[in-house]
């Protein structure tokens, strides 16, 4: 069994990639995270943007004790809540407000709340969090942006997603503030609707090879 998160911290370091997952039909849950988890992936967020997410956390959670599951796209004090509820062990927001920072803490649960600015992530710096992801991160300057970031604010940690893909991972990864990287291309809807589940696991096991 997987260790449970306690910090943002541990939830960066659980791997060098963490899937982001849309989950359309919760029966699918389970065999894609054992597939991720064979792969080296033991973190996964899914993320709510479909009716079957919720439910497909709880599975997760339930089913595959291996996994640490987690919970994107958070945008409100209710979905936190009912992320938390639903097993997840860590929630991850696009951006910020000090409602949802309020209501992520609330959780008890380790959470990276999203930036994309400089002034967002000192924000949040100043409520004591330093894990942070970086998001959407290509449209918001990328790698170099974040690189430019390590001599004002040393002691914030990214995960970076949006866009990132094998290619521009590395970039990413070889950064001394960043402790993972966010991807979808680990879960192509194709290989899921499919039930090619090996095929996802060889995608997981490359990632999980990946330098940081």
């Amino acid at each position: 069994m997987t260790t449970i998160p306690r910090s943002g911290a541990d939830v960066l370091d659980l791997a060098p990639v963490m899937p982001v997952v849309v989950v359309e039909d919760a029966e699918q849950a389970v065999p894609l995270a054992r597939a991720l988890v064979a792969g080296g992936l033991p973190g996964i967020e899914v993320t709510l943007r479909t009716p079957a997410a919720l439910d497909a956390i709880e599975r997760i959670a339930q089913e595959v004790p291996e996994a640490v599951v987690g919970a994107g796209t958070v945008v409100n004090g209710e979905q936190a809540r009912s992320a938390a509820q639903a097993g997840a062990r860590f929630l991850v927001s696009p951006g910020c407000t000090p409602a949802l920072a309020r209501a992520l803490a609330d959780t008890g649960l380790p959470a990276l709340p999203g930036v994309a600015t400089v002034s967002e992530a000192m924000a949040l710096l100043e409520l004591g969090l330093t894990e942070l992801k970086f998001f959407p991160a290509e449209a918001s300057g990328g790698a170099a942006f974040l690189k430019s970031l390590t001599g004002p604010l040393p002691q914030v940690r990214f995960c970076p997603t949006g866009g990132i893909t094998p290619r521009n991972a590395p970039g990413y990864l070889s950064l001394s503030n960043v402790g993972c990287v966010g991807g979808s291309w680990l879960t192509p809807a194709a290989l899921v609707a499919a039930g090619r589940w090996d095929e996802i696991t060889e995608l997981a096991r490359e990632a999980a090879a990946l330098k940081r």
